[in-house]
């Protein structure tokens, strides 16, 4: 139960942050911290990463990732 709560949280915050990566690039936001503003290729770069994990981690709530093991393993 408790591995199942993990991931489906897991994969809500990282669609979260995938989405604001998208958005970001899409509307061209700024960013910036201090004097310095984040370069868009770190959204580049998060977008793709950030989904991944995402579908990574629903694939293992839906049990896709399974590889043996016993039924409630997840």
């Amino acid at each position: 139960m408790a591995k199942r709560l993990y991931l489906i949280l897991s994969g809500a915050v990282f669609f979260l942050v995938a989405m604001l990566h998208l958005v970001r690039l899409v509307n061209h936001w700024p960013i910036v911290v201090g004097p310095r503003t984040v370069p868009f290729a770190l959204s580049y770069v998060g977008l793709p990463v950030s989904a991944g994990l995402c579908v990574w981690a629903f694939w293992l709530f839906l049990g896709r990732g399974k590889r043996g093991g016993k039924d409630g393993d997840v």
